[in-house]
């Protein structure tokens, strides 16, 4: 444990040791009532009320979203040194709000942890706006309720909650702002096959990409955050394009005399609910929030911050390598590159998949999250099912498995529920009598498809854009579509 200011020379080491305890100890500091990616500002209401029965805590509604819900933000810390940090500007992007009230369970108890924290409430004054987004939040979209993306919204603050964060920045005058953003999962650490699952970036206040003191306090800190989390995803960290964008509150907050932190959560193999990635946010603030109190950040050159690696779209969900594809007696080696989309589901019942075929061809450079070397296998499409069944409950596990391995990936259902199911209780694609459906291989479309062996017979299949091994045990859960 750091207990006194180390020598220059010895704060690598000594706040990756920090970041090493602060990463295993995350278990008992993570907020319960947070336990998936899609909550609303309904379930952080509570937390916010509880906090405000904690005398370390200063709890304001600093303002109100277009639709009027409450936007938050909670003061911690006695420093010298001001510090913003507001997440969920995009309320699609909720990764760092759950950091954030772990981050407060952790401020709010004693432990062997005791001189992290004290050194950092001593020394910093925290300002946390933990839902900047509460409408967007409530739709699971990026934009706000008037249809406008905040984060360019910097210039001609059309927005309340936008008014509210320039306000608070000319306000505070915060030394330091921690920007907390997710990305799409399909970045990758530079041209590598590892996902980007951490990003960072001190955004440029010009279109020169000049470097000033604030900018350059951020590039450090960013040297040292990154320095921590090599730890735990080796190869995984990688840094946002920095191109000069004038409408973005990052960039103009940089101007305006804020150094400005951009924390971009990714993609990680496993995680679909991003719970680890919760984990490394959490490591990673609470590290840059030391460095910071420390000003140990000085002791990192801007050598670290430029070899980390640009985020380069380069993954896919599901990646087909070498398979034989065979049109007007043509045949064709192919890889083929699925991606696998949330849609919201009904009555606000969560979100499914609905798959789409985007790349096809030399996908060599590219790289999947799942993979599949299909050499000797042929792709042909997925067949419909023209024998309807009447209803849902027809469509046993026994049936569908013995259509899956004769080829047909839809079934028609003549009576259809007035309230349609979960598609993942579905074990194929389910179609009323009347629909469209089109399995062939195309951009843009569905992904629904058999893989054969060279004595015909179906050894994978892709139903919706998910590879099922015909030899093993069905997934659950599903992953059908109703058309």
């Amino acid at each position: 444990m750091m207990n006194t200011t180390p020598s220059p020379k010895n704060i690598p080491a000594a706040i990756q040791e920090i970041g090493k305890q602060l990463y295993n100890s995350h278990c008992k500091y993570k907020e319960p009532a947070l336990r998936h990616r899609r909550f609303r500002h309904r379930d952080i209401v509570p937390l916010v009320e509880q906090l405000q029965e904690q005398a370390m805590f200063d709890v304001q509604v600093a303002g109100h979203s277009v639709q009027g819900r409450s936007i938050y933000l909670i003061k911690a810390g006695t420093g010298k040194t001001k510090v913003l940090l507001w997440s969920q500007m995009h309320g699609d992007e909720p990764t760092a709000t759950m950091a954030l009230f772990d981050l407060l369970h952790f401020f709010s108890q004693s432990d062997e942890l005791d001189p992290v924290r004290k050194h950092i409430l001593e020394h910093l004054t925290l300002y946390m706006v933990p839902m900047l987004n509460p409408d967007g939040a409530e739709m699971y979209t990026r934009r706000n309720a008037l249809g406008i993306d905040m984060n360019r919204d910097a210039l001609r603050l059309q927005s309340p909650e936008s008014v509210l964060l320039k306000q608070l920045r000319d306000q505070l005058e915060p030394t330091f702002g921690f920007n907390l953003h997710d990305q799409s999962r399909y970045y990758t650490a530079g041209y590598t096959a590892r996902p980007a699952t951490i990003s960072f970036l001190a955004p440029a206040y010009d279109y020169d990409r000049n470097i000033n003191v604030v900018r350059e306090r951020a590039m450090r800190n960013i040297a040292g955050m990154d320095h921590v989390l090599q730890q735990f995803i080796p190869g995984q960290v990688a840094k946002f394009n920095d191109e000069h964008e004038p409408r973005a509150f990052g960039d103009n907050i940089q101007k305006w005399g804020t150094s400005v932190i951009l924390v971009e959560s990714g993609g990680q193999h496993g995680d679909p609910e991003k719970q680890h990635i919760r984990q490394l946010n959490f490591t990673a603030i609470l590290s840059g929030l030391y460095l910071i109190a420390e000003e140990a950040y000085k002791a990192f050159g801007l050598e670290g911050y430029h070899c980390i690696p640009e985020n380069q779209r380069h993954l896919y969900d599901l990646v087909l390598r070498h398979v034989r594809y065979t049109e007007n007696n043509r045949d064709t080696i192919l890889d083929i590159g699925i991606n696998r989309l949330e849609v919201d589901a009904p009555n606000h019942l969560g979100f499914y998949h609905s798959s789409a075929v985007e790349e096809i061809g030399d996908m060599s450079v590219f790289h999947g999250y799942e993979e599949l070397d299909a050499t000797g296998l042929t792709l042909v499409p997925g067949k419909v099912y023209e024998q309807p069944v009447e209803s849902l409950d027809d469509l046993t596990e026994e049936l569908s498995s013995e259509l899956l391995r004769k080829g047909y990936t839809t079934i028609r259902v003549r009576h259809l529920p007035g309230v349609l199911p979960d598609p993942t209780s579905l074990p194929l694609n389910v179609a009323g009598i009347a629909s469209s459906i089109n399995h062939q291989l195309a951009l843009e479309e569905p992904a629904n498809f058999i893989l054969k062996a060279e004595d015909g017979q179906a050894r994978y299949v892709i139903l919706n854009g998910f590879l099922y091994d015909l030899q093993g045990n069905r997934p659950n859960p599903y992953h059908g579509l109703l058309h």
